[in-house]
């Protein structure tokens, strides 16, 4: 049941970024100035050149945090059954990102960009990165029996 919930999560994620590449360039800007006009509130003035390079730096913090998160739903459906678990989930989230941007190819005013493919994968990337950081430097667990069994093991004869 578990991995079904898991599997679930990552397909209904892949229908998000399916959704926000298929809108139309117009719609998919105005979704972004959404965010500007948050920016406009704390001062900002999003008609300027700041605020254009917001508007850039926005759309693609957004990919960037797409694709870390569908690397991390990956890992965690993959986890117990590999050991390469870090690469596949970079792969499959470069896989993505590739059918992603040649999906918005052929969306009315978007286009399909490599730039945009490294920019997912490196979001992909740094989400394996803190994964294997963090199971490199957690610690190992165990029973607070451990000493305990040891020592009984140690005293029957082989």
């Amino acid at each position: 049941m578990k991995l079904v919930f898991k599997i679930s999560l990552l397909l209904i994620w892949m229908g998000v970024i399916f959704y926000f590449s298929h809108q139309p360039g117009n719609v998919s800007s105005e979704t972004s100035l959404f965010v500007l006009n948050l920016f406009n509130i704390i001062g900002v003035d999003i008609n300027s050149p700041l605020g254009e390079f917001m508007h850039l730096i926005i759309r693609k913090l957004a990919h960037f945090t797409e694709y870390f998160i569908l690397s991390l739903l990956f890992y965690n459906i993959i986890r117990p059954y590999t050991k390469y678990k870090y690469w596949y989930s970079l792969l499959f989230a470069f896989f993505y990102a590739c059918t992603d941007e040649l999906h918005q190819y052929y969306i009315p005013n978007r286009i399909g960009s490599f730039i945009d493919v490294l920019i997912d994968t490196t979001g992909a990337s740094l989400a394996m990165l803190l994964m294997y950081l963090i199971n490199r430097l957690k610690p190992k667990v165990s029973s607070p029996y451990q000493e305990e069994e040891e020592s009984l093991l140690q005293k029957v004869p082989s």
